[in-house]
């Protein structure tokens, strides 16, 4: 993409802050909360995870776009994220696996994108103050005509994004991998598959693929269905997903999570928002963290044993409301001590704050889809 060939765009925030750059992907404007994310690769991931929707990422790596994209690397069959900012977007991909440009995928899926702002002043900003909502504009409108946009837009607290993501039917999956050079664990095929109910919050595909790889047969149902739903199709364990928004706003994910809690003793996994509700739903609060965390190296642990983590999530369980006799706090993330995993005392149930799918990396963390199995194989025997 060249500066010349380019129209002018601009980034307004909240606070009134004006960046101006050049436009790539889909013109017009879009308004979401302004988040950033620091991974050194992974973008296509990105910006077809779910958990994205209703957020303009800014990326840290300086160039985006110098692999192009592929239909095996999303997390989802359409974009969810609502913007990209970059610094600087690659003119021609080079990687032997793309198959279109980004700035052409962006486009055909109505994606907004800057390029050329100062990703480096724009991260210290939002570390300082905070995610804040934002508008990116590139249909030649000025920035005093966007306020009303900006007045407009919802807080990201007390919004309920995972019922606008979720299946809307029921589904099973069972394909466990579409690239042929993911070596990770794979399930011998022998005995019968695991039965999994997984409740899609804002499910990824890698998610379901892992579950899949480690021997299971998942089916996919709606963020909204309740109980007798889920038991209908007689799981070995129930799997809550990941997914966008403020998790205490996931009414019917609260309750379906606080009754197979009371009801049964079937196994539970939750990763991101799942293990945020599965907390609450044992009597934990959430709150929304100052600017998240959107990355690639997390490390997390408690032990003396350290996973470095793929996360992304705007809110956390606070530890202090999650009572010790009923919850153990197995990981903490080691930058700022955040609630990274826990499990419950009494109940084959544990969620993690973190991606042990972690598409495209690191993959420390994907032993506790063996554990997820473990659990499932000790209620059969």
């Amino acid at each position: 993409m060249s500066e010349s060939s380019s129209a002018q765009a601009y980034l307004v925030l909240a606070d009134g802050t004006v960046l101006t750059g050049r436009a790539f992907g889909h013109r017009g404007a879009v308004v979401g909360e302004v988040v950033f994310n620091t991974g050194m690769t992974g973008y296509q991931e990105v910006l077809t995870d779910p958990s994205y929707a209703g957020q303009l990422v800014t990326f840290t790596y300086p160039e985006l776009g110098n692999t192009g994209v592929n239909p095996d690397d999303q997390e989802a069959d359409q974009p969810h994220a609502r913007g990209v900012i970059a610094r600087q977007l690659a003119p021609r991909p080079s990687s032997w696996r793309c198959q279109q440009r980004l700035e052409d995928w962006m486009t055909t899926h109505g994606v907004v994108g800057i390029a050329g702002v100062d990703t480096r002043a724009l991260v210290r900003h939002l570390r300082e103050g905070g995610a804040i909502n934002g508008v990116i504009c590139s249909d030649g409108r000025q920035p005093a005509e966007l306020v009303t946009l900006l007045q407009e837009a919802p807080s990201m607290e007390g919004l309920n994004l995972a019922n606008t993501v979720s299946t809307k039917t029921t589904y099973t999956w069972t394909d466990p991998c579409r690239v042929g050079f993911d070596q990770r664990t794979r399930s011998s095929g022998q005995g019968t598959p695991f039965r999994v109910v997984a409740v899609d919050f804002g499910i990824k595909r890698a998610i379901l693929d892992r579950l899949v790889a480690h021997g299971c047969h998942v089916t996919v149902v709606p963020a909204d269905s309740d109980l007798k739903t889920v038991l209908e199709h007689q799981p070995d364990g129930v799997f809550l997903s990941n997914g966008p928004g403020d998790p205490s706003s996931v009414g019917a994910g609260i309750q379906l999570a606080t009754e197979l809690l009371n009801t049964t003793d079937l196994p539970m996994f939750g990763i991101c928002l799942g293990h945020q509700i599965l907390g609450l739903a044992m009597g934990g609060r959430t709150y929304k963290l100052n600017y998240g965390h959107r990355g690639l190296n997390h490390p997390c642990g408690t032990t003396g044993q350290v996973e470095i983590t793929s996360q992304n999530h705007g809110f956390a369980l606070d530890a202090e409301s999650l009572n010790p006799d009923l919850i153990e706090i197995t990981h903490l993330n080691l930058n700022d001590r955040t609630v990274a995993a826990m499990a419950h005392r009494h109940k084959p149930v544990f969620g993690v704050q973190y991606h042990p799918e972690a598409s495209p990396g690191p993959h420390d963390a994907d032993h506790h889809f063996g554990r997820f199995m473990t659990l499932m194989s000790d209620r059969r025997s």
